[in-house]
């Protein structure tokens, strides 16, 4: 080899190496703006409660829908972008993300908004199963694929905090449909980028898309969702048996197909390793106490306590800035100590953290919210982070994409329940308190479907009836939201001790990477 070959070759390698952190930024930015699409709308609430007037009901469906049909649609996406390549599929998802995001910012009734948001689900699916199975791809040294997915974590984290800070930002100078918007540009760059940057990857055995078992999974999982939310705020009602069983009845038929077919949508293999099933139930629960958390600390920033949008976001910050710093650690302290201990510590600080919210009024001063958001978001950097590694590394390297699905219909699903489930138990308690006697029964009504409802119904009153009915509609939101807290401070702790068991022995892989 002559000595100019010998100098050419670093060079090439740096080359290579600068390309993976690239492509991998471009990666970043897709997940980001998942995650910040997921909560931008908690603060847009109010604003866009006034201009379409949607019914209680219809609010929480613009509020969920989104996360439901992700979460039904992921396994699928997952595995069609194993057949047809990822990166064909992840910019496909990023030009659809774009243009249904104009949908959603221009929507002119609650039904079109619903539609626009189930879209955006659609179109949300393709991109993230795709990211974490490039990432697979693109780093095959372990640390600096642990590195990556830290990396990668920490958006998700991050995104799902900024949500309220963008959308508070924006709130203060523009109308509710700005928050859809922010979209575009990011998507631009992420496919001009993505087409140069990203490596092409696909399994090369997989067989051809099963449309069956893609049904099944998303009427299984919209059903079982639907049900959990509709109980909670509803009761027991035939509907909702009636979505309950045929929901679970479409997961039971679909797994039941996975192993019946050559080439299945889902290897159900994958579940026979105590450690990945360990890390997805700590995944799913880790984001069920996060979202729950977010989602109604918004609603009490503003309508208990008074601050504005922008305000109330800031105020979220300490969650994404815990979640980042740990995020980025996380793969190093679990090869220090190990895995087990990492994840059970960050999920039992989310569980304590919950736990402190049940003292919360409407006189709290922050400190104590800080704390409790940073401590949350400290512990949800450690558990989510370690959890997509082992996720990852447990899976040979075609396979990555069905794996990283998994990963992240746990992720979905946990937002979905963490918000229907915590939700409807603040909704239920709520729904609870007594209007002062001479309210007009229009106006109370109106006052029960939300606290946003009860404050904007108060303009209509005189100000001392105005003043006694938002202050008992105050009293019983924060009521909810202690019990929710409580409740989900018990399934955080309990999933802490669950998970030390299941990770038992559980190890990132060292120094040189798996290489099938």
């Amino acid at each position: 080899m002559s000595r100019t070959d010998e100098l050419k070759r670093p060079t090439q390698r740096q080359e290579r190496s600068r390309g993976r952190w690239l492509a991998l930024s471009v990666l970043v930015l897709a997940v980001l703006l998942v995650a910040v699409d997921a909560t931008v709308l908690g603060l847009a609430t109010p604003s866009l409660s006034e201009d379409l007037k949607p019914s209680g009901t219809q609010l929480l469906w613009i509020g969920d829908i989104y996360s439901f049909v992700i979460a039904g649609l992921l396994v699928s996406m997952g595995s069609l972008g194993d057949r047809i390549g990822r990166k064909k599929l992840l910019l496909a998802g990023a030009t659809a993300f774009g243009a249904v995001s104009v949908l959603n910012a221009y929507a002119t009734s609650p039904e079109m908004m619903i539609v626009a948001r189930a879209l955006l689900g659609v179109a949300g699916a393709t991109l993230m199963p795709s990211t974490l199975a490039l990432i697979r791809n693109i780093f095959h040294d372990a640390r600096e694929r642990s590195l990556a997915i830290g990396v990668w974590g920490a958006a998700a984290s991050a995104g799902a905090a900024i949500g309220p800070v963008v959308g508070g930002a924006l709130l203060q100078h523009f109308w509710w449909g700005s928050v859809f918007l922010i979209n575009l540009p990011v998507m631009v760059v992420l496919v001009l980028v993505g087409i140069k940057l990203l490596p092409e990857s696909r399994n090369p055995v997989a067989g051809p898309w099963d449309l069956v078992s893609v049904a099944l999974s998303l009427i299984g999982v919209i059903g079982v969702v639907y049900a959990i939310k509709e109980v909670a705020t509803h009761g027991m009602t035939w509907g909702v048996w009636a979505a309950a069983v045929l929901g679970a009845a479409c997961l039971c038929a679909f797994v039941r197909r996975q192993f019946s077919l050559p080439s299945p949508l889902l290897d159900m293999r994958l579940f026979r390793h105590r450690g990945f099933c360990g890390a997805v139930l700590a995944d799913l629960l880790t984001v069920f106490g996060l979202s729950g958390l977010v989602f109604f600390l918004s609603q009490f920033l503003q309508l208990v306590q008074g601050r504005d949008p922008l305000e109330a976001g800031l105020a979220e910050l300490p969650a994404a800035i815990g979640a980042v710093a740990t995020g980025l650690a996380a793969g190093r302290f679990a090869r220090r100590y190990s895995v087990r201990s990492v994840v059970t510590g960050g999920l039992a600080a989310i569980g304590v953290a919950l736990a402190a919210l049940t003292v919360i009024h409407k006189e709290t001063a922050y400190p104590l919210l800080g704390v409790a958001l940073l401590a949350v978001g400290v512990g949800a950097g450690f558990s989510f982070t370690v959890t997509a590694d082992v996720i990852l590394s447990s899976v040979p390297k075609e396979q990555a994409g069905s794996a990283s699905a998994v990963s992240e219909t746990a992720y979905e699903l946990g937002a979905a329940l963490g918000i229907a489930l915590l939700g409807s138990i603040v909704t239920g308690v709520y729904q609870g308190f007594t209007a002062p006697s001479s309210v007009p029964a229009p106006v109370a009504d109106a006052a029960h479907e939300s606290l946003g409802g009860a404050v904007e119904a108060a303009a209509s009153l005189d100000p001392r009836t105005a003043e006694q009915m938002v202050g008992a509609a105050q009293a019983a939101f924060v009521d909810g939201l202690r019990l929710a807290s409580g409740v989900g401070a018990a399934v955080l702790l309990a999933t802490a001790a669950v998970a030390w068991f299941l990770l038992k022995g559980q190890e990132l892989q060292g120094g040189t990477g798996h290489q099938h």
